[in-house]
């Protein structure tokens, strides 16, 4: 008979590949290579990989389909995806190469990977795969069966031709046979292979097949009893039973066997015309099982030992016809090897019988009694089952009144889910046109900045030529006399407000003289007298007094009028003090919050870049010479030093104008350039502007604080320098001022910002924010209850433009701008890094925001 040859254990083909599936789970895919490696018998690995390009992709915390976005995005997307899998592809390369081999890596891009690898198979006339069969958590070592769905999948529907073995863990589990004629293959256990650990004693694993008619699992025990049961209760019928499946006598023998490298299963095929060959599906069966039952039950009988012979090798059909043995004889000698034994079993069973019933009379009337009082218990407990079971029926009948109401209730919620359905759907084509709206809006609100910042533009130069009015008419009154801008006092009326310079009147002293609180003419005033032998002689005091009348602004000391015969020049009274007195707290009075602080900080500012405009440089910028009203408005004083910068001198540099006098004022605030070259520029108002910045932030001295701060940021120890009197600083805040002090402070002069197209920039808009932080809204009750996505992660503040980033929070968004422009791109929330720097703006928490904060 001639019979297909499969490759057996140990023969090598060298032109055969062996195909190795892998996935995306790296660990678990590792041990399936790492074995086809180990078992590779020397043939060629090749790695295949099925990529499942994605159906959705995540943009901004939601997942589109890919027919809902622009086919760029989805090409970007999927080429991305197909990165990262060639990476992973190469470190299954690398894991070949460790081992020594070099391997070939295929992959197919399909929906479903496991109609990829049947589709690559059929394609590629793949002869040999290895793929995982279940995921690692289900492994054991009993385990026989398929958990993978995939691998079911592949199991079925593979080429015929192909011989797949499934792995989990590093351990074979199954392997499906291929048949090189591309007949249909039948799928079986594995078979013991020679790198399987078996314990000892332990029997092969079985063989099993699928029965193509009745799809039954034939099985038949080796103990004698179970044989003599079945051939007893068959006797006559000339079939043998075996767990419930009927076999006819010919079923029982094997007509032939073909070794199977990979299933170890035994088959034998009928010859035509045989008598035997009565069943036409295949049949199998251990044949080790099957020879030891039939040794065991005719080993009784010595006369029949040529049985054994026959049913281990038939004999083909001719011999049989010279023995004679055809259905009915053969069902004869069945039967009556089935009686000769049971006979024999019987009257074995029977001596047994007798002898126990010997023991069991000497104590069966001592059981009497017991057996009747047990009967009689028995009987009570039957009666207490039926009562029992009655109620059982009618609780089941109860059960199955509600389960048909359940399937009334599932019918409902099908229905329910079908229409939800429906609108989930229409909820996708909703969201698909409010995106495209908000697209179109972001649009829109960059034409609107673009505008804004050309209107800027347009306000910058409207103001920079008031101010060149302003100082052409500075240029005309400064002929005219002065004593037409401020008002002359007598000498005696000053005195009668000091109460003659009243000691307790006094409010300051230094070295130009003293300061009295007084009144005069029904006016609460400050009066400063200068000192004969004060650093102010009579030029510095007419230089303050022509200066101070003929210039106007918030954040200037307002002056009252003089006394040019005892140098004393009268301001308005300010009861805030000096922002150094508040800086240390002189006379118990609170610290200042930090919204003060940056507030303060952004007037000086305005001030100065007002004195700049007016070619004046003040020259004495420090803490003491910066007044606080009532309402901690700054007021900048003391002008007695301040230079009127000449066009026509120009500093060392040729790239501002100056004025070269000898440096005066307080030596820590004092420009270090100014002291080296005695040319005073407005730069030289920028360094003391930083020092004076960095004694806000902090509250330390301003000795030595650019190093201690530069010395803090340098160990990124910044919070521990801030002034904790001032309260919680907004991180993000306090840095970009501890950073915009320090860019003042630079003792290169051309290296310093400007302060109104720099500093200002910075400052105004946390002007705004501290405004509002300290408006009624946060003074009054209801600050305790502001919604906490109201507030700004940044600021720490009621947002006003609040933006949505690329991480899915919401932010102020001249805060985030701020946090970008810094060199930042990363989350402030979460510390990752931000896809992009794109912001939208979320106008419905916007609204929320403007409702919540009109309510009364």
């Amino acid at each position: 008979m001639n019979q297909t040859r499969y490759p057996v254990m140990g023969e090598i083909v060298e032109e055969d590949k062996v195909f190795v599936a892998v996935g995306k789970n790296m660990k678990e895919s590792q041990s399936t290579l790492l074995w086809a490696l180990h078992n590779s018998g020397g043939r060629k690995i090749c790695i295949l990989h099925v990529h499942q390009p994605a159906e959705k992709i995540p943009i901004m915390g939601t997942k589109f389909k890919i027919n809902q976005l622009e086919a760029h995005q989805v090409a970007a997307y999927h080429e991305m995806e197909r990165q990262d899998m060639q990476r992973l592809l190469d470190k299954y390369k690398q894991t070949c190469l460790q081992a020594g081999l070099s391997a070939e890596v295929h992959y197919i891009e399909m929906d479903s990977v496991e109609k990829g690898i049947v589709e690559f198979i059929l394609q590629h006339s793949v002869k040999r795969l290895v793929m995982g069969g279940a995921a690692d958590k289900h492994y054991s070592r009993k385990m026989v069966e398929l958990k993978s769905k995939k691998a079911i999948y592949v199991r079925l529907l593979a080429a015929p031709s192909c011989q797949i073995q499934f792995t989990c863990k590093g351990n074979l589990i199954l392997t499906r046979p291929g048949r090189l004629d591309g007949a249909g293959s039948s799928i079986s256990s594995p078979s013991v292979s020679p790198n399987t650990n078996s314990n000892s004693g332990e029997r092969p694993l079985r063989s099993r097949s699928v029965i193509e008619g009745h799809n039954a699992l034939l099985q038949l025990n080796s103990p004698t009893q179970d044989y003599r049961r079945v051939m007893s209760e068959n006797r006559g019928t000339g079939l043998l039973r075996t767990s419930g499946v009927e076999l006819s006598p010919a079923a029982r023998l094997f007509t032939g066997r073909a070794d199977d490298e990979w299933s170890g299963v035994s088959q034998r095929s009928p010859s035509t015309g045989s008598r035997l060959s009565t069943c036409s599906s295949e049949i199998v069966d251990d044949s080790g099982l099957i020879q030891d039952a039939i040794s065991e039950a005719i080993s009784d009988y010595g006369s029949v030992t040529r049985f054994k012979d026959d049913v281990q090798n038939p004999s083909p059909p001719s011999v049989l016809q010279e023995r004679g043995m055809n259905d009915e004889l053969y069902d004869q000698l069945i039967q009556a090897m089935a009686e000769a034994d049971s006979s024999k079993q019987d009257a074995f069973e029977e001596s047994l019988r007798r002898r126990k019933a010997e023991k069991d009379a000497i104590e069966a009337k001592r059981r009497v009694k017991a057996s009747e009082n047990l009967y009689t218990e028995e009987l009570r407990r039957r009666l207490e089952i039926e009562e029992s079971l009655k109620k059982t029926n009618e609780e089941h009948g109860n059960i199955k009144k509600e389960l048909d109401g359940v399937s009334e209730e599932l019918r409902t919620a099908l229905e329910q889910i079908s229409v939800l359905e429906s609108q989930i759907a229409d909820s996708d084509h909703t969201v698909h046109d409010l995106e495209q709206k908000m697209f179109s809006a972001v649009e829109l609100l960059q034409n609107y900045k673009k505008e804004r910042d050309e209107l800027q533009v347009e306000c910058d130069n409207a103001l920079r030529l008031l101010e060149e009015m302003r100082e052409k008419q500075a240029e005309e009154a400064s002929c005219s006399s002065t004593s037409q801008f401020y008002t002359e006092f007598s000498f005696p009326e000053v005195k009668e407000a000091t109460r003659d310079f009243d000691s307790s009147l006094k409010i300051g002293e230094g070295g130009y003289g003293s300061i009295y609180r007084g009144f005069i003419r029904h006016t609460e005033v400050a009066i400063k007298m200068l000192h004969s032998h004060s650093l102010q002689g009579p030029t510095e005091f007419q230089q303050e007094v022509n200066v101070l009348s003929k210039l106007r602004h918030p954040n200037l000391v307002t002056l009252i009028g003089a006394c040019t015969d005892a140098w004393v020049i009268i301001y308005e009274y300010l009861s805030g003090g000096s922002l150094e007195d508040r800086l240390n707290c002189k006379d118990n009075t609170p610290p200042l919050s930090w919204q003060t602080r940056i507030r303060i900080a952004a007037e000086l500012c305005s001030v100065l870049i007002f004195l700049h405009s007016c070619s004046i440089v003040h020259g004495d910028l420090k803490p003491a010479n910066l007044l606080l009203d009532k309402n901690l408005v700054a007021k900048l004083s003391d002008f007695g030093i301040c230079r009127v910068l000449s066009q026509n001198e120009l500093s060392s540099n040729n790239t501002s104008f100056c004025c070269r006098t000898d440096p005066k004022g307080t030596f820590v605030y004092m420009d270090p350039e100014f002291l080296s070259t005695g040319e005073l520029t407005s730069k030289s108002d920028t360094y003391s502007f930083g020092i004076i910045l960095l004694r806000l932030l902090t509250g330390r001295p301003a000795l030595g604080l650019t190093k201690e701060v530069q010395r803090a940021l340098n160990e990124e120890n910044l919070k521990n320098i801030l002034d904790p009197t001032a309260g919680d600083w907004p991180f993000v805040q306090a840095q970009q001022l501890v950073l915009l002090a320090m860019h003042c402070c630079d003792p290169v002069r051309k290296n310093r910002p400007d302060l109104a197209s720099e500093v200002s920039r910075v400052l105004e808009p946390m002007r705004f924010s501290c405004g509002l932080s300290s408006s009624s809204v946060f003074g009054s009750e209801r600050h305790c209850h502001i919604p906490h996505y109201f507030i700004c992660p940044i600021f720490q503040e009621i947002m006003q433009d609040p933006v949505v980033a690329a991480d899915g929070f919401t932010y102020e968004a001249e805060a985030l701008k701020g946090w970008l422009d810094s060199g930042r791109n990363t989350s402030p929330m979460t510390n990752l890094e931000l896809a992009n720097s794109n912001l939208v703006p979320n106008h419905a928490l916007r609204s929320a925001i403007q409702e919540w904060l009109q309510k009364p």
